[in-house]
């Protein structure tokens, strides 16, 4: 058998490993050492190939690929420093706990470390941010059954328990080219290896009595939902609530804002109620039960950093880890967290309940949501954005939301809605790079998708819009423009004159209408409110992309949002006194 027919049946059988453990995707990055990979998964009917020429941006659009659909999505790129651009999207992957098949083609061992061009140390490059790695043995007879293994596992690695990305290193020797005219390519010569079967893991009897005597015993009692893709939280956790009587404290990505679930006991607002130091102590419970990682709000942070030595506190995550930030004692739970809420809610009989606890976070809440959401003045602000688009944006559709303030803003101004609205972020590591690619991944799913980022987020992953215009993607941009790094105004080098502007505020002065045509897109700048709803009306009807640039200024970031927190302060001290 000649070299070109080994490693023709090598990488066909690899590839076709990987698509039948389910492998529906592959992200490809052109390259000469990566030709065996790119040219297989191409061939291969069952798999949907995407190619961008930027490995940066295509690791985060494979990201929002996985993301969006919760399944492991592949990544193809040449040898040398391709594969070190796929480094930002690995470390969000593995914090936010995403399932990316990491595939890095490299030279053969003999050319490693002498020199030889578009070669560097590959071997466990992405260190501790991958769940497994692997250095692939290079083609040889009788190797196929090996190499199923090997494509087998890597899938299952990154799915198994908490998900996230691994990395599988393929050294090639030339020629690089596959002949797929070749007889019994694809299974002949070894079986395919059976997907495991897996399930996910519950509390004992003797453990959810427990807490259906704690939620029985009239403590004051939190449930707190910070971000979560658990597709069966939302209804379990508020028929959870609705039982025990107890206020859910809902964080944006937690995907209980929206949807037609009961929302009576969801509380929005706990961000701008935690901002008070006379209602962080009136508020406090006795427990607390957090499922999912921390929430956005760096109010509820504090607070429980500073109440928390008298709370007990419990987080609920499916499998073992430590995401606790606030540093205060913690009883983890370690199973699936809509099993959890389902346990216990179904002992406990009485349904709908009231109490005072209750009742107060909800007359809280809606003081707060009333005063959040009056306008005071023609003038753009961050958070109306967010009102008028979560009113504007249709059912069915993805909210992609980016880093630093938007996400903030997210959290103060999306109020509940019976829209099956997903909001998704990237806050495994907070960064603001590559948002545009990965919202461009959650689209590229089929879902009808929207993002809101600011204008340092939008500039610093340009690159990403290629992928509109490569792959017909539709998408609505909604940038807000303040020219420059509007959450640094809240640091206090806020007052150090052109040392801020120059190291924090970093305005740019871009105009992105010709970036945003240049890649085929529609461009609207808006100035009032009535532009800015009728360009998102008008966006949604565009077949590819579409970017809104909402015009605000970045002197009036901090004291709209003060005013705001001030006069939610207000509102609760005159319904305390009354």
């Amino acid at each position: 058998m000649t070299y070109t027919e080994t490693l023709t049946k090598y990488m066909t059988h690899f590839v076709d490993q990987l698509i039948y453990s389910g492998i529906e995707d592959v992200v490809i990055s052109p390259g000469s050492r990566s030709t065996p990979l790119a040219m297989t998964f191409s061939e291969h009917s069952e798999v949907a190939h995407w190619v961008h020429v930027d490995e940066r941006s295509a690791a985060f659009f494979a990201l929002g690929l996985a993301k969006e659909k919760q399944k492991s999505v592949a990544l193809v790129c040449t040898s040398g420093t391709a594969a070190a651009n796929y480094y930002p999207a690995i470390v969000e992957a593995y914090y936010s706990r995403v399932p990316l098949v990491v595939l890095t083609a490299d030279r053969p061992h003999e050319l490693r470390d002498v020199g030889a061009p578009q070669s560097i140390e590959q071997i466990e490059m992405y260190g501790g941010y991958v769940k497994w790695f692997h250095d692939l043995a290079l083609a040889e007879e009788g190797l196929l059954p090996y190499v199923r293994k090997q494509a087998a596992r890597a899938v299952e690695e990154s799915q198994s328990n908490h998900s996230g990305p691994v990395h599988v290193n393929v050294p090639l020797r030339e020629p690089l080219v596959p002949d797929f005219s070749l007889e019994g390519l694809w299974n002949e010569g070894a079986k395919p290896i059976p997907k495991p079967f897996r399930g996910l893991p519950q509390i004992s009897e003797q453990q959810a009595a427990f807490f259906e005597e704690l939620f029985l015993s009239g403590k004051k009692g939190l449930l707190v939902c910070g971000p979560n893709t658990n597709s069966n939280l939302a209804s379990n956790v508020t028929n959870l609530a609705a039982r025990a009587g107890l206020p859910i404290l809902a964080d944006p990505l937690s995907q209980l804002r929206a949807g037609d679930h009961d929302k009576r006991n969801i509380i929005e607002n706990y961000d701008a109620l935690l901002k008070s130091d006379k209602w962080k102590v009136n508020l406090q419970p006795d427990f607390i039960i957090r499922l999912g990682a921390m929430p956005v709000s760096k109010a509820y942070l504090q607070w429980i950093q500073k109440h928390g030595a008298s709370i007990d506190h419990y987080v609920v995550d499916t499998y073992a880890s430590y995401r606790e930030p606030s540093g205060v004692t913690t009883q983890f739970i370690w199973c699936d967290s809509g099993k959890f809420c389902k346990k216990i809610y179904e002992r406990i009989d009485e349904d709908h309940l009231e109490n005072d606890w209750l009742g107060k976070w909800q007359k809280m809440n809606t003081l707060a949501k009333s005063h959040m959401l009056t306008e005071q003045d023609e003038e753009l602000n961050e958070g109306h954005v967010v009102v008028h688009l979560s009113n504007a944006m249709p059912d069915e559709s993805v909210l992609f939301v980016g880093n630093s303030m938007p996400i903030r803003d997210v959290d103060s101004f999306f109020m509940s809605t019976p829209k099956r609205i997903r909001i998704l972020a990237n806050r495994g590591a907070n960064g603001i790079d590559g948002v545009v690619s990965t919202a461009l991944g959650v689209a590229a799913s089929g879902q009808p998708t929207t993002l809101l980022l600011g204008d340092l987020s939008f500039f610093h992953d340009l690159n990403g819009l290629l992928l509109t215009k490569m792959h017909n993607l539709p998408i609505t941009i909604v940038v807000i423009n303040n020219d420059g790094g509007g959450i640094f105004s809240y640091l206090p080098q806020v007052d150090q004159g052109a040392h801020f502007e120059e190291l924090f505020g970093t305005p740019i002065g871009i105009d992105f209408k010709a970036v945003v045509e240049m890649y085929g897109g529609a461009h609207k700048r808006v100035h009032t409110w009535a532009s800015y709803k009728r360009s998102l009306e008008e966006s949604y009807q565009e077949d590819g992309l579409s970017v809104v640039e909402v015009m605000t200024n970045r002197k009036d970031h901090v004291p709209f949002h003060k005013a705001k927190w001030q006069g939610v302060a207000e509102a609760l001290e005159n319904w305390n006194e009354a």
